[in-house]
C-alpha cells in the first residue's frame, strides 16, 4: 500500500469513527457498477455489447495478471525461483506502463520482446506464474 493511500485509509476510519459519512444519499443502497457516463453516447451500445460477451480490455488482463504474478511472488522463498518472478513482475509493469507498446516505447523488436519474456517465465519445473497476458499457451 503507497503512502498515498495509507492516508486516505486513515482520513477515511477517522471520518467514519466521527459519523461524517452517515446519513449520505445512496447509503445502503448497491453500487450502480456499469455507469456509462464517460463513455461517447455514439459507443455505449458497442461497450455494452462487449462488456456482455466477456470481453475484456487487455490492460484489464494485465492488471490482473499483473496482481496474481504479486500474490504469487509473496508465496515464494528467497531464490533464483522469486527473482525471476521479480524480474518478469518488473517487466510486466513497464510493459502496462508503456500502454501496450512494448515494443516500440522500449525500443525492442517483438521477437526480442518474446524471447526476453519467455526467459523470464517459469520452466516446466519451475515456478508457477501466470503467463502473459493475450497470447495462447504452448
Amino acid at each position: 500500500m503507497s503512502f498515498l493511500d495509507h492516508l486516505v485509509e486513515n482520513k477515511l476510519a477517522e471520518a467514519i469513527r466521527r459519523g461524517e459519512l452517515s446519513g449520505l444519499p445512496g447509503q445502503g443502497e448497491p453500487l450502480v457498477l456499469d455507469d456509462d457516463s464517460l463513455i461517447p453516447e455514439e459507443l455505449r451500445m458497442a461497450y455494452r455489447i462487449l462488456r456482455n460477451a466477456g470481453f475484456v480490455p487487455p490492460e484489464v488482463v494485465a492488471l490482473r495478471d499483473i496482481g496474481d504474478l504479486e500474490r504469487h511472488i509473496e508465496e515464494l522463498p528467497r531464490g533464483d525461483s522469486r527473482t525471476r518472478a521479480m524480474r518478469k513482475l518488473q517487466l510486466m509493469r513497464a510493459r502496462l506502463e508503456a500502454g501496450g507498446r512494448f515494443n516500440h516505447a522500449l525500443g525492442v523488436s517483438t521477437p526480442y520482446a518474446h524471447r526476453l519474456l519467455d526467459r523470464l517465465e517459469p520452466e516446466q519445473g519451475g515456478i508457477d506464474a501466470p503467463t502473459r497476458s493475450g497470447e495462447p499457451e504452448g
